[in-house]
Protein backbone atom coordinates (compact mmCIF):
# COMPACT_ATOMS: atom_id res chain seq x y z
CA UNK A 1 0.00 0.00 0.00
CA UNK A 2 2.82 2.37 0.83
CA UNK A 3 4.43 1.91 -2.55
CA UNK A 4 1.13 2.33 -4.42
CA UNK A 5 0.12 5.58 -2.73
CA UNK A 6 3.61 7.04 -2.91
CA UNK A 7 3.97 6.18 -6.57
CA UNK A 8 0.65 7.77 -7.47
CA UNK A 9 1.46 11.00 -5.68
CA UNK A 10 5.05 11.15 -6.84
CA UNK A 11 3.87 10.88 -10.43
CA UNK A 12 1.29 13.59 -9.85
CA UNK A 13 3.84 15.98 -8.42
CA UNK A 14 6.76 15.18 -10.67
CA UNK A 15 6.41 18.43 -12.58
CA UNK A 16 6.06 20.50 -9.41
CA UNK A 17 9.65 19.98 -8.29
CA UNK A 18 12.36 17.83 -9.88
CA UNK A 19 13.77 15.10 -7.64
CA UNK A 20 16.98 16.06 -5.87
CA UNK A 21 19.21 14.61 -3.19
CA UNK A 22 17.71 15.47 0.21
CA UNK A 23 19.77 17.74 2.41
CA UNK A 24 19.33 19.19 5.89
CA UNK A 25 20.37 22.63 4.68
CA UNK A 26 17.71 24.04 2.41
CA UNK A 27 19.05 25.38 -0.87
CA UNK A 28 16.32 27.00 -2.97
CA UNK A 29 16.68 26.65 -6.70
CA UNK A 30 14.78 28.14 -9.60
CA UNK A 31 11.72 25.99 -10.25
CA UNK A 32 11.01 25.14 -13.85
CA UNK A 33 7.28 25.61 -13.33
CA UNK A 34 6.00 27.77 -10.50
CA UNK A 35 2.22 27.72 -11.06
CA UNK A 36 0.00 25.09 -9.45
CA UNK A 37 -1.78 24.64 -12.77
CA UNK A 38 1.35 22.98 -14.12
CA UNK A 39 1.20 20.18 -11.54
CA UNK A 40 -1.64 18.20 -13.15
CA UNK A 41 -4.63 18.64 -15.48
CA UNK A 42 -6.89 17.93 -12.49
CA UNK A 43 -5.47 20.83 -10.50
CA UNK A 44 -5.52 23.05 -13.56
CA UNK A 45 -9.21 22.33 -14.09
CA UNK A 46 -10.01 23.01 -10.42
CA UNK A 47 -8.17 26.34 -10.51
CA UNK A 48 -9.98 27.29 -13.72
CA UNK A 49 -13.35 26.50 -12.14
CA UNK A 50 -12.54 28.68 -9.12
CA UNK A 51 -11.41 31.56 -11.32
CA UNK A 52 -14.62 31.27 -13.35
CA UNK A 53 -16.72 31.22 -10.16
CA UNK A 54 -17.99 27.67 -10.71
CA UNK A 55 -18.14 24.91 -8.10
CA UNK A 56 -16.38 21.61 -8.75
CA UNK A 57 -18.90 18.78 -9.26
CA UNK A 58 -18.62 15.19 -8.05
CA UNK A 59 -20.80 12.25 -7.06
CA UNK A 60 -18.73 10.00 -4.74
CA UNK A 61 -16.32 12.17 -2.71
CA UNK A 62 -14.91 15.67 -2.41
CA UNK A 63 -12.03 17.38 -0.62
CA UNK A 64 -11.37 21.12 -0.33
CA UNK A 65 -8.37 22.69 1.40
CA UNK A 66 -5.90 25.55 1.27
CA UNK A 67 -3.18 24.25 -1.06
CA UNK A 68 -3.49 22.20 -4.29
CA UNK A 69 -0.68 19.83 -3.31
CA UNK A 70 -2.42 19.01 -0.03
CA UNK A 71 -5.79 18.58 -1.76
CA UNK A 72 -4.17 16.21 -4.27
CA UNK A 73 -2.82 14.10 -1.41
CA UNK A 74 -6.30 13.82 0.08
CA UNK A 75 -7.85 13.05 -3.28
CA UNK A 76 -5.53 10.12 -3.87
CA UNK A 77 -6.38 8.68 -0.46
CA UNK A 78 -10.11 8.98 -1.22
CA UNK A 79 -9.63 7.33 -4.62
CA UNK A 80 -8.03 4.37 -2.89
CA UNK A 81 -11.09 3.86 -0.69
CA UNK A 82 -9.93 5.87 2.28
CA UNK A 83 -12.30 7.68 4.58
CA UNK A 84 -12.47 11.39 5.26
CA UNK A 85 -10.33 10.75 8.36
CA UNK A 86 -7.67 8.98 6.27
CA UNK A 87 -7.65 11.83 3.77
CA UNK A 88 -7.39 14.45 6.51
CA UNK A 89 -4.16 12.89 7.79
CA UNK A 90 -2.58 13.16 4.34
CA UNK A 91 -3.90 16.69 3.77
CA UNK A 92 -2.72 17.99 7.14
CA UNK A 93 0.74 16.45 6.78
CA UNK A 94 1.22 18.20 3.43
CA UNK A 95 -0.25 21.51 4.64
CA UNK A 96 2.30 21.55 7.46
CA UNK A 97 5.02 21.44 4.82
CA UNK A 98 3.75 23.67 2.00
CA UNK A 99 1.75 26.14 4.13
CA UNK A 100 3.80 26.13 7.38
CA UNK A 101 2.77 29.68 8.27
CA UNK A 102 -0.79 28.53 8.94
CA UNK A 103 -0.86 25.06 10.53
CA UNK A 104 1.22 22.01 11.26
CA UNK A 105 2.52 19.51 13.79
CA UNK A 106 3.37 22.32 16.21
CA UNK A 107 -0.21 23.61 16.36
CA UNK A 108 -3.75 22.55 17.23
CA UNK A 109 -7.11 21.90 15.59
CA UNK A 110 -10.82 21.32 16.08
CA UNK A 111 -12.61 18.56 14.16
CA UNK A 112 -16.33 18.00 13.54
CA UNK A 113 -17.32 14.57 12.20
CA UNK A 114 -20.64 13.30 10.84
CA UNK A 115 -20.73 9.52 10.68
CA UNK A 116 -22.35 8.20 7.52
CA UNK A 117 -23.31 4.90 9.13
CA UNK A 118 -24.75 6.08 12.45
CA UNK A 119 -25.70 9.69 11.69
CA UNK A 120 -23.91 10.81 14.85
CA UNK A 121 -22.02 14.10 15.06
CA UNK A 122 -18.80 13.94 17.06
CA UNK A 123 -16.33 16.71 17.81
CA UNK A 124 -12.68 16.29 18.79
CA UNK A 125 -10.75 18.99 20.61
CA UNK A 126 -7.09 19.08 19.60
CA UNK A 127 -6.56 22.56 21.03
CA UNK A 128 -3.23 23.41 22.65
CA UNK A 129 -2.95 23.53 26.45
CA UNK A 130 -1.19 25.99 28.74
CA UNK A 131 1.90 24.65 30.55
CA UNK A 132 1.35 23.39 34.07
CA UNK A 133 3.68 26.14 35.27
CA UNK A 134 1.66 28.93 33.65
CA UNK A 135 0.09 31.66 35.76
CA UNK A 136 -2.73 34.12 34.93
CA UNK A 137 -0.12 36.89 34.78
CA UNK A 138 1.79 35.20 31.92
CA UNK A 139 1.24 38.13 29.55
CA UNK A 140 1.55 41.02 32.01
CA UNK A 141 4.72 43.06 32.44
CA UNK A 142 6.31 43.95 35.80
CA UNK A 143 3.93 46.88 36.19
CA UNK A 144 0.91 44.62 35.66
CA UNK A 145 0.13 45.95 32.19
CA UNK A 146 -0.49 43.69 29.17
CA UNK A 147 2.47 43.02 26.92
CA UNK A 148 2.34 44.16 23.31
CA UNK A 149 1.11 41.43 20.98
CA UNK A 150 4.44 40.63 19.32
CA UNK A 151 6.29 41.03 22.62
CA UNK A 152 4.23 38.09 23.81
CA UNK A 153 4.17 36.08 20.57
CA UNK A 154 7.75 35.85 19.35
CA UNK A 155 9.68 33.31 21.39
CA UNK A 156 8.82 30.57 23.87
CA UNK A 157 6.38 32.40 26.18
CA UNK A 158 3.43 31.95 23.81
CA UNK A 159 3.91 28.24 23.03
CA UNK A 160 1.27 25.79 24.22
CA UNK A 161 1.36 22.00 24.07
CA UNK A 162 0.63 21.05 20.43
CA UNK A 163 -2.53 19.08 19.72
CA UNK A 164 -2.55 18.45 15.97
CA UNK A 165 -0.45 15.23 15.88
CA UNK A 166 -2.61 13.64 18.58
CA UNK A 167 -5.80 14.73 16.79
CA UNK A 168 -4.62 13.27 13.47
CA UNK A 169 -4.00 9.94 15.15
CA UNK A 170 -7.20 9.98 17.23
CA UNK A 171 -9.38 10.62 14.16
CA UNK A 172 -7.58 7.91 12.18
CA UNK A 173 -8.00 5.35 14.96
CA UNK A 174 -11.72 6.05 15.21
CA UNK A 175 -12.67 6.39 11.58
CA UNK A 176 -9.79 5.40 9.32
CA UNK A 177 -9.76 2.41 6.96
CA UNK A 178 -6.27 2.57 5.47
CA UNK A 179 -3.01 1.92 7.28
CA UNK A 180 -1.51 4.91 9.12
CA UNK A 181 2.03 4.99 7.75
CA UNK A 182 1.26 5.34 4.00
CA UNK A 183 -0.89 8.41 4.68
CA UNK A 184 2.26 10.34 5.60
CA UNK A 185 4.20 9.25 2.50
CA UNK A 186 3.04 12.10 0.22
CA UNK A 187 4.34 14.75 2.62
CA UNK A 188 7.60 12.84 3.08
CA UNK A 189 8.14 12.67 -0.68
CA UNK A 190 7.47 16.37 -1.10
CA UNK A 191 9.75 17.24 1.81
CA UNK A 192 12.63 15.25 0.37
CA UNK A 193 12.18 15.87 -3.35
CA UNK A 194 11.13 19.48 -3.05
CA UNK A 195 8.12 21.66 -3.76
CA UNK A 196 7.79 25.05 -5.38
CA UNK A 197 7.24 27.89 -2.91
CA UNK A 198 3.86 29.47 -3.57
CA UNK A 199 3.25 33.16 -4.11
CA UNK A 200 1.33 33.39 -0.82
CA UNK A 201 4.06 31.76 1.25
CA UNK A 202 6.76 33.90 -0.38
CA UNK A 203 4.84 37.12 0.30
CA UNK A 204 4.28 36.23 3.95
CA UNK A 205 7.94 35.31 4.45
CA UNK A 206 9.03 38.65 2.98
CA UNK A 207 6.59 40.56 5.17
CA UNK A 208 7.75 38.81 8.34
CA UNK A 209 11.47 38.57 7.58
CA UNK A 210 12.59 40.56 10.62
CA UNK A 211 10.80 38.32 13.12
CA UNK A 212 11.66 35.11 11.26
CA UNK A 213 15.29 36.15 11.34
CA UNK A 214 15.54 36.26 15.14
CA UNK A 215 16.07 32.51 15.58
CA UNK A 216 18.73 30.59 13.67
CA UNK A 217 16.84 27.45 12.61
CA UNK A 218 13.89 29.55 11.42
CA UNK A 219 16.19 32.01 9.67
CA UNK A 220 18.12 29.25 7.90
CA UNK A 221 14.92 27.77 6.50
CA UNK A 222 12.91 30.82 5.48
CA UNK A 223 15.77 33.27 4.82
CA UNK A 224 18.58 31.12 3.36
CA UNK A 225 21.69 33.20 2.91
CA UNK A 226 19.79 36.10 4.47
CA UNK A 227 17.34 36.36 1.55
CA UNK A 228 13.62 35.60 1.93
CA UNK A 229 12.30 32.66 -0.06
CA UNK A 230 10.88 33.68 -3.42
CA UNK A 231 7.94 32.34 -5.36
CA UNK A 232 9.07 29.35 -7.41
CA UNK A 233 12.07 28.46 -5.27
CA UNK A 234 12.26 24.70 -4.79
CA UNK A 235 12.26 24.04 -1.07
CA UNK A 236 13.19 20.83 0.70
CA UNK A 237 12.79 19.95 4.36
CA UNK A 238 14.61 16.77 5.37
CA UNK A 239 14.05 17.31 9.12
CA UNK A 240 10.29 17.36 8.49
CA UNK A 241 10.51 14.13 6.50
CA UNK A 242 12.48 12.56 9.35
CA UNK A 243 9.85 13.66 11.87
CA UNK A 244 7.06 12.13 9.78
CA UNK A 245 9.02 8.88 9.52
CA UNK A 246 9.19 8.76 13.29
CA UNK A 247 5.42 9.27 13.34
CA UNK A 248 5.00 6.44 10.82
CA UNK A 249 6.84 4.11 13.17
CA UNK A 250 5.64 5.36 16.53
CA UNK A 251 2.45 7.28 15.90
CA UNK A 252 1.78 10.66 17.49
CA UNK A 253 3.65 9.49 20.58
CA UNK A 254 6.85 10.26 18.66
CA UNK A 255 6.03 13.96 19.08
CA UNK A 256 5.01 13.84 22.73
CA UNK A 257 7.84 11.76 24.22
CA UNK A 258 11.46 11.06 23.39
CA UNK A 259 13.95 13.17 21.42
CA UNK A 260 11.43 15.31 19.51
CA UNK A 261 9.65 16.27 22.73
CA UNK A 262 12.99 17.08 24.33
CA UNK A 263 13.93 19.32 21.40
CA UNK A 264 10.60 21.14 21.57
CA UNK A 265 11.04 21.84 25.27
CA UNK A 266 14.65 22.97 24.91
CA UNK A 267 13.73 25.31 22.06
CA UNK A 268 10.88 26.85 24.06
CA UNK A 269 12.76 27.21 27.32
CA UNK A 270 15.92 28.68 25.76
CA UNK A 271 14.28 31.06 23.27
CA UNK A 272 16.47 34.19 23.36
CA UNK A 273 14.80 37.14 25.04
CA UNK A 274 11.43 35.48 25.62
CA UNK A 275 11.73 31.94 27.04
CA UNK A 276 8.67 29.83 27.75
CA UNK A 277 7.42 27.37 30.36
CA UNK A 278 6.62 24.21 28.37
CA UNK A 279 8.01 20.98 29.86
CA UNK A 280 8.26 17.36 28.77
CA UNK A 281 5.56 16.57 31.35
CA UNK A 282 3.16 18.93 29.54
CA UNK A 283 3.75 17.05 26.31
CA UNK A 284 3.48 13.61 27.87
CA UNK A 285 0.15 14.45 29.54
CA UNK A 286 -1.56 15.88 26.44
CA UNK A 287 -4.91 14.34 25.47
CA UNK A 288 -7.43 14.93 22.69
CA UNK A 289 -10.88 15.53 24.19
CA UNK A 290 -14.20 14.48 22.73
CA UNK A 291 -16.70 17.30 23.29
CA UNK A 292 -20.47 17.53 22.83
CA UNK A 293 -21.31 19.01 19.44
CA UNK A 294 -23.04 22.39 19.48
CA UNK A 295 -26.04 22.22 17.14
CA UNK A 296 -28.39 25.14 16.48
CA UNK A 297 -31.56 25.15 14.35
CA UNK A 298 -31.75 27.40 11.30
CA UNK A 299 -34.28 27.36 8.44
CA UNK A 300 -35.15 23.69 9.01
CA UNK A 301 -31.50 22.67 9.27
CA UNK A 302 -29.16 21.84 12.13
CA UNK A 303 -25.94 23.86 12.12
CA UNK A 304 -23.42 21.79 14.08
CA UNK A 305 -20.03 22.96 15.25
CA UNK A 306 -17.44 22.93 17.98
CA UNK A 307 -18.24 23.91 21.53
CA UNK A 308 -15.93 25.37 24.18
CA UNK A 309 -13.04 26.00 24.28
CA UNK A 310 -14.04 27.16 20.80
CA UNK A 311 -16.47 30.05 20.69
CA UNK A 312 -17.14 29.30 17.03
CA UNK A 313 -20.10 26.92 17.28
CA UNK A 314 -21.92 28.90 19.96
CA UNK A 315 -21.38 32.30 18.36
CA UNK A 316 -22.33 31.18 14.84
CA UNK A 317 -25.38 29.47 16.36
CA UNK A 318 -26.35 32.63 18.25
CA UNK A 319 -26.04 34.83 15.15
CA UNK A 320 -28.21 32.49 13.08
CA UNK A 321 -30.70 32.02 15.92
CA UNK A 322 -31.22 35.77 16.27
CA UNK A 323 -31.75 36.05 12.50
CA UNK A 324 -34.26 33.18 12.26
CA UNK A 325 -37.31 35.46 12.45
CA UNK A 326 -36.13 37.88 9.72
CA UNK A 327 -36.76 37.26 6.02
CA UNK A 328 -33.19 37.55 4.76
CA UNK A 329 -34.10 35.66 1.59
CA UNK A 330 -36.44 38.45 0.50
CA UNK A 331 -33.81 41.10 1.19
CA UNK A 332 -30.90 39.50 -0.65
CA UNK A 333 -27.19 40.27 -0.23
CA UNK A 334 -27.28 43.71 -1.85
CA UNK A 335 -29.59 45.29 0.74
CA UNK A 336 -27.94 47.22 3.57
CA UNK A 337 -30.87 46.23 5.78
CA UNK A 338 -29.85 42.55 5.54
CA UNK A 339 -26.34 43.42 6.66
CA UNK A 340 -27.65 45.63 9.45
CA UNK A 341 -29.48 42.64 10.87
CA UNK A 342 -26.49 40.34 10.43
CA UNK A 343 -24.11 42.91 11.88
CA UNK A 344 -26.13 43.65 15.01
CA UNK A 345 -26.81 39.96 15.63
CA UNK A 346 -23.05 39.44 15.44
CA UNK A 347 -22.30 42.31 17.83
CA UNK A 348 -24.65 40.91 20.46
CA UNK A 349 -23.26 37.39 20.02
CA UNK A 350 -19.71 38.71 20.40
CA UNK A 351 -20.73 40.51 23.60
CA UNK A 352 -21.89 37.17 25.03
CA UNK A 353 -18.75 35.50 23.72
CA UNK A 354 -16.48 37.96 25.51
CA UNK A 355 -18.11 37.37 28.87
CA UNK A 356 -19.18 33.73 28.93
CA UNK A 357 -17.12 31.59 26.56
CA UNK A 358 -13.89 29.82 27.54
CA UNK A 359 -12.58 26.32 28.28
CA UNK A 360 -15.54 24.56 29.88
CA UNK A 361 -13.20 22.26 31.80
CA UNK A 362 -12.25 25.34 33.86
CA UNK A 363 -15.26 27.66 33.81
CA UNK A 364 -19.02 26.99 33.59
CA UNK A 365 -20.25 27.96 30.13
CA UNK A 366 -24.06 28.37 29.81
CA UNK A 367 -24.16 26.76 26.36
CA UNK A 368 -27.84 25.76 26.48
CA UNK A 369 -28.89 29.17 27.75
CA UNK A 370 -26.90 30.98 25.07
CA UNK A 371 -28.67 29.01 22.33
CA UNK A 372 -32.13 28.95 23.90
CA UNK A 373 -34.61 30.13 21.22
CA UNK A 374 -36.53 32.33 23.67
CA UNK A 375 -33.32 34.03 24.80
CA UNK A 376 -32.25 34.64 21.20
CA UNK A 377 -35.68 35.98 20.19
CA UNK A 378 -35.49 38.45 23.07
CA UNK A 379 -31.99 39.49 22.01
CA UNK A 380 -33.18 39.93 18.41
CA UNK A 381 -35.82 42.42 19.56
CA UNK A 382 -32.98 44.80 20.46
CA UNK A 383 -32.24 45.34 16.76
CA UNK A 384 -35.58 44.53 15.14
CA UNK A 385 -35.88 47.98 13.56
CA UNK A 386 -33.36 50.45 12.08
CA UNK A 387 -31.02 52.20 12.61
CA UNK A 388 -27.91 50.44 13.92
CA UNK A 389 -27.99 49.33 17.54
CA UNK A 390 -26.29 52.06 19.65
CA UNK A 391 -23.03 50.99 21.27
CA UNK A 392 -24.40 51.51 24.77
CA UNK A 393 -27.06 48.86 24.10
CA UNK A 394 -24.57 46.22 22.93
CA UNK A 395 -23.86 44.29 26.10
CA UNK A 396 -23.78 40.68 27.28
CA UNK A 397 -27.18 39.20 27.94
CA UNK A 398 -28.39 37.14 30.88
CA UNK A 399 -28.82 33.56 29.64
CA UNK A 400 -30.12 30.81 31.90
CA UNK A 401 -27.49 28.86 33.78
CA UNK A 402 -27.57 26.43 36.67
CA UNK A 403 -24.99 28.06 38.94
CA UNK A 404 -23.45 31.44 39.56
CA UNK A 405 -21.49 33.28 36.91
CA UNK A 406 -20.03 36.73 37.40
CA UNK A 407 -17.33 37.08 34.77
CA UNK A 408 -15.67 40.22 33.53
CA UNK A 409 -15.68 41.01 29.83
CA UNK A 410 -12.42 39.73 28.35
CA UNK A 411 -10.57 40.42 25.14
CA UNK A 412 -7.73 38.59 23.47
CA UNK A 413 -6.04 39.29 20.14
CA UNK A 414 -6.60 36.68 17.43
CA UNK A 415 -4.71 37.10 14.19
CA UNK A 416 -5.98 35.87 10.80
CA UNK A 417 -3.73 32.91 10.04
CA UNK A 418 -5.00 29.29 10.27
CA UNK A 419 -6.29 26.85 7.61
CA UNK A 420 -9.40 24.77 6.97
CA UNK A 421 -10.14 21.31 5.52
CA UNK A 422 -13.57 20.08 4.34
CA UNK A 423 -14.07 16.47 3.20
CA UNK A 424 -17.02 14.22 2.22
CA UNK A 425 -16.17 10.57 1.44
CA UNK A 426 -17.91 7.75 -0.45
CA UNK A 427 -19.22 6.28 2.82
CA UNK A 428 -21.28 9.34 3.68
CA UNK A 429 -18.86 10.59 6.31
CA UNK A 430 -18.29 14.34 6.55
CA UNK A 431 -15.29 16.04 8.17
CA UNK A 432 -14.80 19.72 8.91
CA UNK A 433 -11.48 20.63 10.55
CA UNK A 434 -9.96 24.02 11.24
CA UNK A 435 -6.26 23.85 12.03
CA UNK A 436 -3.80 26.52 13.17
CA UNK A 437 -0.57 27.68 14.75
CA UNK A 438 -2.38 31.00 15.45
CA UNK A 439 -0.40 34.00 14.12
CA UNK A 440 1.36 33.55 10.78
CA UNK A 441 4.53 31.51 11.53
CA UNK A 442 3.39 31.07 15.14
CA UNK A 443 6.08 31.74 17.75
CA UNK A 444 8.71 31.82 14.94
CA UNK A 445 10.45 28.87 16.61
CA UNK A 446 11.26 25.87 14.42
CA UNK A 447 11.92 22.33 15.67
CA UNK A 448 12.60 19.24 13.58
CA UNK A 449 11.24 20.89 10.43
CA UNK A 450 8.01 22.39 11.82
CA UNK A 451 7.00 25.65 13.50
CA UNK A 452 5.68 25.94 17.04
CA UNK A 453 2.41 27.71 17.83
CA UNK A 454 1.83 30.96 19.69
CA UNK A 455 -1.60 29.77 20.79
CA UNK A 456 -1.33 30.98 24.38
CA UNK A 457 -1.85 34.54 23.17
CA UNK A 458 -5.48 33.52 22.50
CA UNK A 459 -5.96 33.78 26.26
CA UNK A 460 -6.95 37.12 27.70
CA UNK A 461 -3.81 39.10 28.53
CA UNK A 462 -5.63 40.67 31.49
CA UNK A 463 -6.81 38.59 34.44
CA UNK A 464 -9.69 40.81 35.64
CA UNK A 465 -12.05 43.47 34.33
CA UNK A 466 -13.73 45.92 36.69
CA UNK A 467 -12.81 43.69 39.62
CA UNK A 468 -14.25 40.51 38.12
CA UNK A 469 -12.18 37.55 36.87
CA UNK A 470 -12.11 36.92 33.12
CA UNK A 471 -13.33 33.52 31.94
CA UNK A 472 -10.59 33.23 29.31
CA UNK A 473 -7.67 34.02 31.62
CA UNK A 474 -4.58 31.80 31.57
CA UNK A 475 -4.51 28.76 33.89
CA UNK A 476 -2.33 25.63 34.05
CA UNK A 477 -3.53 22.98 31.60
CA UNK A 478 -6.30 25.23 30.28
CA UNK A 479 -7.11 25.54 26.57
CA UNK A 480 -7.38 29.08 25.20
CA UNK A 481 -10.64 30.24 23.70
CA UNK A 482 -10.75 30.09 19.93
CA UNK A 483 -12.95 31.47 17.15
CA UNK A 484 -12.36 28.49 14.88
CA UNK A 485 -15.74 27.33 13.59
CA UNK A 486 -15.58 24.04 11.67
CA UNK A 487 -19.22 23.48 10.73
CA UNK A 488 -21.43 20.75 9.30
CA UNK A 489 -25.00 21.71 8.35
CA UNK A 490 -27.53 18.85 8.40
CA UNK A 491 -30.97 18.44 6.85
CA UNK A 492 -33.02 15.47 8.02
CA UNK A 493 -29.89 14.07 9.61
CA UNK A 494 -27.74 14.18 6.46
CA UNK A 495 -24.95 16.66 5.73
CA UNK A 496 -25.82 19.35 3.18
CA UNK A 497 -22.94 21.77 3.82
CA UNK A 498 -19.41 21.31 5.21
CA UNK A 499 -17.61 24.60 5.78
CA UNK A 500 -15.00 26.50 7.77
CA UNK A 501 -12.38 29.21 7.42
CA UNK A 502 -9.27 30.82 8.86
CA UNK A 503 -9.38 34.49 9.80
CA UNK A 504 -8.94 35.06 13.55
CA UNK A 505 -12.10 36.24 15.28
CA UNK A 506 -13.58 37.12 11.86
CA UNK A 507 -13.89 33.37 11.20
CA UNK A 508 -17.29 33.47 12.90
CA UNK A 509 -18.59 36.12 10.50
CA UNK A 510 -17.13 34.39 7.46
CA UNK A 511 -18.81 31.09 8.32
CA UNK A 512 -22.16 32.66 9.27
CA UNK A 513 -22.17 34.65 6.02
CA UNK A 514 -21.50 31.52 3.96
CA UNK A 515 -24.30 29.57 5.64
CA UNK A 516 -26.71 32.48 5.02
CA UNK A 517 -25.58 32.84 1.41
CA UNK A 518 -26.20 29.15 0.75
CA UNK A 519 -29.42 28.61 2.72
CA UNK A 520 -31.12 32.02 2.45
CA UNK A 521 -29.82 33.42 -0.81
CA UNK A 522 -29.63 30.16 -2.76
CA UNK A 523 -26.00 30.52 -3.79
CA UNK A 524 -23.93 27.50 -4.74
CA UNK A 525 -20.87 26.89 -2.59
CA UNK A 526 -18.45 28.68 -4.88
CA UNK A 527 -20.67 31.75 -5.02
CA UNK A 528 -21.18 31.60 -1.25
CA UNK A 529 -17.49 31.49 -0.34
CA UNK A 530 -16.65 34.20 -2.91
CA UNK A 531 -19.42 36.56 -1.75
CA UNK A 532 -17.84 39.80 -0.46
CA UNK A 533 -17.32 39.94 3.28
CA UNK A 534 -19.08 42.36 5.60
CA UNK A 535 -18.15 41.61 9.20
CA UNK A 536 -19.10 43.34 12.43
CA UNK A 537 -17.73 42.07 15.75
CA UNK A 538 -17.31 44.99 18.11
CA UNK A 539 -19.11 47.98 16.51
CA UNK A 540 -17.18 49.12 13.42
CA UNK A 541 -18.29 47.42 10.20
CA UNK A 542 -15.49 45.89 8.13
CA UNK A 543 -16.42 45.88 4.43
CA UNK A 544 -14.21 44.02 1.97
CA UNK A 545 -12.71 46.60 -0.36
CA UNK A 546 -12.98 46.15 -4.11
CA UNK A 547 -15.06 42.98 -3.86
CA UNK A 548 -18.30 44.24 -5.34
CA UNK A 549 -20.35 45.53 -2.40
CA UNK A 550 -18.35 48.69 -1.65
CA UNK A 551 -21.46 50.80 -2.34
CA UNK A 552 -23.01 49.42 0.83
CA UNK A 553 -20.42 51.27 2.91
CA UNK A 554 -22.23 54.58 2.53
CA UNK A 555 -25.61 53.01 3.31
CA UNK A 556 -24.22 51.35 6.44
CA UNK A 557 -22.75 54.66 7.54
CA UNK A 558 -26.16 56.25 7.07
CA UNK A 559 -27.57 53.59 9.40
CA UNK A 560 -25.13 54.69 12.09
CA UNK A 561 -22.11 52.42 11.70
CA UNK A 562 -18.44 53.34 11.52
CA UNK A 563 -17.29 51.59 8.33
CA UNK A 564 -13.81 50.41 7.40
CA UNK A 565 -13.09 49.41 3.81
CA UNK A 566 -10.28 46.86 4.01
CA UNK A 567 -8.89 43.55 2.77
CA UNK A 568 -10.61 40.60 4.43
CA UNK A 569 -8.56 37.55 3.65
CA UNK A 570 -10.60 34.50 4.56
CA UNK A 571 -9.83 30.97 3.42
CA UNK A 572 -13.25 29.37 3.21
CA UNK A 573 -13.50 25.80 1.91
CA UNK A 574 -16.96 24.35 1.50
CA UNK A 575 -18.72 21.28 0.13
CA UNK A 576 -22.46 20.96 -0.45
CA UNK A 577 -24.40 17.75 -0.87
CA UNK A 578 -27.84 17.35 -2.41
CA UNK A 579 -29.90 15.71 -5.11
CA UNK A 580 -27.50 17.03 -7.76
CA UNK A 581 -24.52 15.40 -6.04
CA UNK A 582 -21.52 17.04 -4.39
CA UNK A 583 -20.26 20.54 -5.13
CA UNK A 584 -17.00 21.98 -3.85
CA UNK A 585 -15.95 25.61 -3.45
CA UNK A 586 -12.59 27.18 -2.60
CA UNK A 587 -12.00 30.74 -1.48
CA UNK A 588 -10.69 32.89 -4.38
CA UNK A 589 -8.80 34.99 -1.84
CA UNK A 590 -6.33 32.13 -1.30
CA UNK A 591 -4.68 29.38 -3.34
CA UNK A 592 -6.81 26.38 -2.32
CA UNK A 593 -9.01 24.21 -4.52
CA UNK A 594 -11.69 21.53 -4.35
CA UNK A 595 -11.30 18.13 -6.02
CA UNK A 596 -13.81 15.30 -6.32
CA UNK A 597 -15.08 12.37 -8.36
Amino acid sequence: MTRTLSALLLALWATAAPAQDAADAVAPEAATETGFAAVSPEISAALAAKEAGRPVAASDWMVAAANPLAVSAGAEVLRMGGTAADAMVAVQAVLGLVEPQSSGLGGGAFLVWHDGATGEVTTLDGRETAPLNAAPTLFLDEAGDPLGFFEAVVGGRSVGTPGTPALMEAAHRRWGRLAWAPLLDPAIRLAEDGFAVSARMAALVAADAERLGRFQSTRDYFLPGGTPLAEGDVLRNQPYADTLRRMQAGGAEAIYTGPIAADIVETVQTAPGNPGLLTEMDLALYEVRERPAVCAPYRGHEVCGMGPPSSGGLTVGQILGMLESFDLAAMGPERAEAWRLIGDASRLAFADRGRYMADSDFVPVPAEGLLDPDYLRARAQLFATPPALPDDRVAPGDPDYDHALDWGEGWSPERPSTSHISILDRYGNALSMTTTIENAFGARLMVRGFLLNNELTDFSFRTHAEGRPIANAVAPGKRPRSSMAPTIVLRDGAPVLVVGSPGGSRIIGYVAKTVIAHLDWGMDVQQAVALPHLVNRFGPYDVEAGAGLDDLAGELEALGYEVNLRDLNSGLHAISAGAEGLRGGADPRREGIALGE
